[in-house]
């Protein structure tokens, strides 16, 4: 019964529209589910992403239907990664009909974070998110992490007769890869930026800190003064010289101590051939 009252309701979606407008993207925002994503050390960890799924739609079609968004979330039961994106849009892209699928994915990734002399440890909360869009010859997948370190103002340690200003900072990473042999994404994980981001700045942060961890990260930024500029310039060094990257765009903010303002620097590079 209820099969035969579904087909007799009439597909609005799928009427025509007259009025010459293909919409790029078009679908379901803010939506927070629970995802399986990739860990390094476990192998997977369950998380609540926050997503957007959207397709193109043709100017002769007037609407998409919003409800087969969910369907195909709801129907995956895979770890997310570059690796499965492919295979989520496919799927996206079939069950809506459309030309063009994307996915905007961003959730916290959980850490577990040693302190520097005593060992104490605990975990800290890290941005990653995922952007991929598949047109049907081609998947564009773009990578990235938010990381928040710690900085050490070079020019106040030179000039003061004592001390020096320091501030807490984010670097932004967004990455492409390069392609392997097969034609899937080269593997990079979340860890490897993160890691990469928090070696670029005078100390990374720690969730737990005894007052010996205090004391050895206070002065472990003392010896490792660096400018916004200097940061983001580690970073970019490291990521150029890591054959995987093929594109990335890097931004670092500094939340200046002594200012009523923050200092930014970016940076964005292609590999030569990509």
């Amino acid at each position: 019964m209820h099969d035969l009252v579904t087909s007799s309701l009439p597909d609005i979606q799928q009427s025509p529209d007259r009025r010459g407008v293909a919409i790029e993207r078009v679908g379901i925002s803010n939506l927070r589910y629970p995802l399986s994503v990739l860990d390094r050390e476990h192998g997977s960890q369950q998380t609540t992403a926050t997503l957007a799924l959207s397709v193109a739609l043709p100017a002769e079609i007037k609407g998409t239907h919003m409800s087969r968004f969910i369907e195909v979330l709801s129907s995956y039961q895979g770890v997310l990664s570059t690796q499965s994106l492919p295979e989520f849009l496919a799927r996206l892209r079939e069950r809506l009909k459309a030309p063009v699928a994307q996915i905007d994915v961003s959730f916290p990734l959980f850490l577990g974070r040693a302190a520097p002399a005593t060992g104490k440890s605990a975990l800290m909360d890290y941005t990653c998110a995922l952007s991929a869009e598949d047109d049907g010859t081609h998947v564009d997948i773009v990578q990235r992490v938010e990381v928040h370190v710690a900085s050490l103002c070079p020019c106040s340690k030179e000039i003061s007769d004592y001390g020096a200003h320091n501030q807490r900072g984010r670097i932004d990473i967004a990455v492409r890869t390069a392609r392997e042999a097969d034609g899937t994404p080269s593997m990079i994980w979340f860890e490897e930026l993160i890691e990469l981001a928090e070696q670029s700045a005078s100390s990374p942060l720690y969730p737990l800190l005894k007052r010996e961890d205090e004391r050895h990260v206070t002065m472990a930024a003392y010896d490792n003064p660096a400018f916004v500029e200097d940061i983001l310039r580690n970073v970019a060094v490291r990521l150029r010289e890591d054959a995987r990257i093929s594109w990335f765009d890097v931004g670092v903010t500094n939340f200046e101590s002594i200012h009523n303002h923050n200092a930014f620097a970016r940076v964005s590079w292609v590999r030569p051939g990509a």
